[in-house]
């Protein structure tokens, strides 16, 4: 088990300015399209989507409107997403329309605020009397967490206090509500948030009743009597959402054991890795070993059982959940995008933990192809499910496969994804370094300048870097004098220990400096000073483990970060039909003219005859096949071309 030795902290997103050819596009693209889109989209300016009903919720409970509360029992969180972007953003790029457009909801989400602090527009609007009486379906808890990571992030970004002020009552609130002490509710939210949230909330304001609280929800968690089976007995046995007399799983919501006690990723995947981070976040301060030994387990199941190839997590559109070791399929996958950015903040806290690689390279793997996959190159359309292989008729008319789209929708009545694809891109700053009291860790290869200390010694540290189409990264330590620190480089897995490393164009032997997938330099750093680090950028074809059934006789084509797919436009339809050949020859080019640029795989391999086949639904004789020149593209493109088939795994002949 990993112990605390090394923990590191996050450089703080205002001190880290990136500018990368291919990131910052994305961040720009946020800023300049997404945030203005989904501020239209939450006040029900877009033709043609389904109404978000956000802002018109908080000005009915503001009392500035009349009317009935409209979309689903969470939509506060949406407003809430929605502000915590805004607030990145503005803490990279002042904007003063967008401050101004920030100020005026975060006025009417403080109007909305109860004189006790409760701050919900559901039980305000439309069952008051109902407050606090259904935790396990209505998400009371979820939607003050979000709030509370949007008053954190605005009040770092801008010094102003009014919505901080605003959470901080609804958590002084909250904490006189829930809690181990007599006449309080003895219970936590079916849905997790508000315990990271809290834990953020403490960070800023150093009131230790926030922390306290986020612990209590965690220990509390699964422990006996269950709470959600004695709510629902109070409640009548009923639920929100069903008139079916069915208790709640408990695994569903993974309440069926303390969570210290927990050792495989089950039941809804969102809600388990927002509650793996706040784990993390309290196991590293208050260093319950327990709890950091969770924390582990939970990750070994996850990642080396349960995760796709792309970053996803959460295989079974029924609970939008996870289900058994090795089962991922492709077609009827689900991968929420929010899923694979809940990994992201989990695999940022345990690298926050420990410096292992293998963190950062989950993290960079959901990163670069499930989260920007899920938004379209426009920035107005976005996926909720992300598969790995897609028919589309049967995507329209068989229910099993009605969840996964063949092209990304404008919006979503339930649109918790896109604003949080928006506020995980614009504070992207915040992944790329951590550090402690004598080293600053690289965990992704980003081109930028971060402003650190070594010591009480001023440093920029300047990458350049041009992931993920080439390995080549530099980074350029300056000091304002020369310090004595350790910079540790990561060793991305898909570079498969084919490196070079040179110190000031001085060869360094890697094998000699690396520990968990870090190469540590520790030296007098001076002005100038220069790492180049060139990664190898070898295209490789990936097997699963053959307990993956889904993936048996295929192969994904993998080449640096970038998760590989084909499309029908390229090569006709059914996908099924191709197969990579024996001696492949990949090769890669880079085409400028390919949605913005981007890195083609071509290769050789087969195809099917299908011509002949007639009316025969069966044969007994072989199918001939035929030469098929084959093009991969980035999975996170897929989609941007029109309705098509799709597959990341390709049969091997």
């Amino acid at each position: 088990m990993m112990t605390l030795a090394s923990r590191s902290a996050a450089v703080p997103l205002k001190q880290v300015k990136l500018a990368d050819p291919f990131w910052s596009r994305y961040i720009e693209l946020v800023r300049d399209v997404v945030i203005p889109y989904q501020y239209e989209a939450l006040h029900d300016r877009i033709p043609g989507v389904e109404p978000s009903h956000g802002v018109s919720n908080f000005r009915i409970a503001a009392g500035r409107d009349k009317g009935e509360y409209g979309g689903m029992v969470f939509q506060d969180s949406d407003v809430a997403k929605w502000l915590e972007a805004a607030a990145y953003s503005l803490a990279i790029h002042p904007d003063p329309k967008l401050e101004e457009q920030v100020d005026q909801l975060i006025d009417l989400v403080a109007a909305a605020q109860q004189p006790d602090g409760y701050l919900n527009t559901y039980f305000t609007v439309k069952e008051p009397e109902k407050r606090w009486t259904n935790l396990t379906d209505c998400h009371e808890l979820y939607c003050a967490g979000h709030m509370m990571e949007a008053g954190v992030a605005h009040y770092l970004a801008t010094g102003k206090r009014k919505l901080l002020d605003v959470v901080c009552r609804l958590a002084d609130y909250i904490d006189s509500v829930f809690g181990p002490e007599d006449g309080k509710i003895h219970g936590f939210d079916g849905h997790q948030e508000i315990e990271l949230a809290l834990v953020k909330l403490y960070e800023v304001t150093r009131e230790p009743r926030y922390l306290s609280l986020s612990q209590y929800f965690i220990d509390v968690r699964g422990t006996e009597p269950h709470f959600f089976l004695q709510e629902w007995e109070q409640r009548g046995r009923k639920s929100f959402y069903s008139s079916v007399a069915n208790p709640p799983h408990l695994p569903y919501h993974q309440s069926h054991l303390p969570v210290r006690e927990q050792r495989e990723a089950v039941g809804h995947s969102v809600r388990a890795v927002y509650m793996y981070t706040a784990m993390a976040d309290l196991a590293a301060r208050t260093k319950d070993p327990a709890l950091l030994e969770a924390c582990e387990n939970l990750w070994f199941n996850m990642v080396h059982k349960q995760m796709y190839i792309t970053g996803g997590i959460g295989s079974t559109h029924h609970g939008e959940a996870f289900t058994t070791d090795y089962d991922l399929s492709n077609d009827t996958v689900y991968a929420e995008t929010c899923a694979s950015i809940g990994l992201i903040f989990f695999a940022r806290r345990m690298l926050e933990l420990a410096p292992k690689s293998e963190y950062a390279d989950v993290m960079e793997r959901a990163l670069f192809n499930t989260v920007i996959g899920s938004m379209a190159q426009d920035g107005r359309h976005f996926f909720y499910v992300n598969p790995l292989e897609v028919w589309p008729a049967a995507c329209r008319h068989n229910p099993g496969k009605f969840h996964v789209k063949p092209v990304r929708p404008g919006w979503f009545a339930c649109a918790c994804c896109p604003p949080n694809v928006a506020r995980l891109l614009s504070s992207l700053g915040e992944y790329v370094y951590t550090m402690n009291e004598d080293t600053l860790y690289t965990h992704l290869y980003m081109g930028g300048e971060a402003s650190v200390q070594f010591g009480d010694v001023p440093v920029k540290v300047i990458q350049n870097s041009v992931l993920p189409w080439n390995g080549d990264v530099t980074l350029t330590i300056q000091p304002e004098k020369a310090v004595e620190w350790t910079v540790a480089l990561r060793m991305p897995d898909w570079s498969r220990g084919k490196a070079d490393l040179r110190l000031n164009g001085e060869d360094v032997s890697i094998e000699d400096v690396m520990k968990d997938g870090y190469v540590y330099i520790k030296r007098v750093w001076a002005p100038g000073d220069t790492l180049e680090l060139e990664l190898s950028m070898e295209i490789h074809q990936v097997r699963a483990n053959p307990n993956i059934r889904a993936n048996a006789g295929k192969a994904a084509i993998q080449r640096g970060p970038l998760v590989y797919c084909l499309e029908s436009v390229d090569h006709g339809a059914p996908m099924s039909s191709v197969s990579l050949a024996r001696e492949p020859k990949l090769s890669s080019r880079f085409d400028p003219d390919f949605l913005g640029g981007a890195v083609v795989i071509e290769g050789e391999g087969w195809r099917e005859e299908t011509g002949d086949w007639g009316d025969d639904l069966y044969r007994t004789s072989p199918t001939p096949l035929r030469p098929a020149a084959l093009k991969a593209i980035p999975y996170y493109l897929w989609g941007n071309r029109g309705e098509n088939e799709m597959t990341v795994w390709v049969h091997l002949q």
